[in-house]
């Protein structure tokens, strides 16, 4: 595999310490707090270790931000084992302090009414620059000090559809899309359902919560916004792989009280394979309440 690739599925693949208990591994992926990707992926793996078939949803709440120097223990408690749903709650915990609480549910899949809306219109994936190639071209504009940490690799590769500078945001539609998947192909020892998903989720916390900033003429890092992920949902529709082109068409209906709501759909080869939803803090520090 790819090395990054490699790194990212290391990443997401959990020891076993005793039964129904796992330790994943920290990294610094987006500054001094854990990435909310790799606890909602590494937590997914948890619970899906411990089950018979694939999740088909997510429901999870960031507690407290995650120390990238120190491992991740998951503990996984049994809800409901039936013929055709399988519930999970798992906890993570770091420093004797539960930071993420998730619940997941696994269903096997069967034969029913099918619809789906249509697929959004973008440019094809060949016609896109991929990140890394956008970013050279923001170098003039990044600070010294955190120049290093935003032109290095991702673990995944971004392809933006509707790019924009985020050092100097402009007042915008609150939509994004990028097409997205991982680096190399996963190797066939290691190329489980369970993976691709706890993959997706990874996928899926990027960019999703700034997509409310965009109307504000705000982004990710402007020094005047505290941002943080509060809960995250993710729905799985259909079988899909990670190593593949994904289309992920992201929204934001409103922003209030400090908080933005946004929604997202992972498309691929023009099935919609998973939905998102997610609300974020994005306050503004000098109106911050003591």
């Amino acid at each position: 595999m790819n090395a990054l690739t490699q790194e990212l599925v290391e990443l997401l693949s959990l020891e076993k310490i005793e039964e129904n208990i796992y330790r994943g591994q920290s990294r610094n992926l987006v500054g001094k707090r854990v990435f909310g990707g790799q606890v909602l992926g590494q937590a997914l793996r948890a619970a899906s270790y411990t089950a018979d078939r694939p999740a088909h949803s997510l429901h999870a709440y960031f507690l407290y931000g995650g120390d990238v120097n120190a491992p991740i223990i998951y503990k996984v408690d049994h809800l409901r084992d039936g013929k055709s749903f399988v519930s999970r709650q798992v906890r993570a915990i770091q420093h004797g302090r539960t930071i993420f609480t998730a619940m997941v549910s696994f269903a096997s899949p069967e034969e029913g009414l099918n619809y789906q809306i249509s697929e959004p219109e973008y440019p094809a994936v060949e016609d896109l620059k991929n990140e890394a190639e956008l970013k050279t071209q923001l170098v003039e504009f990044v600070p010294e000090n955190v120049r290093a940490s935003f032109m290095r690799d991702r673990h995944v590769e971004i392809r933006p559809v509707n790019p924009q500078n985020p050092f100097q945001p402009q007042p915008e539609a609150p939509s994004y899309a990028h097409y997205i998947r991982t680096h190399g192909q996963i190797a066939q020892k290691v190329d489980e359902i369970s993976l691709h998903q706890a993959i997706a989720a990874f996928y899926s916390d990027f960019t999703l919560m700034t997509t409310a900033l965009r109307p504000h003429g705000l982004s990710y890092i402007s020094p005047s916004l505290q941002c943080a992920s509060i809960d995250h949902a993710m729905y799985f529709h259909k079988p899909f792989r990670v190593d593949e082109w994904m289309l992920y068409d992201m929204e934001a209906t409103i922003s209030a009280s400090s908080r933005g709501l946004n929604f997202g759909r992972m498309w691929q080869n023009g099935e919609l394979v998973c939905s998102t939803t997610q609300e974020g803090l994005i306050r503004l520090r000098e109106i911050e309440t003591q």
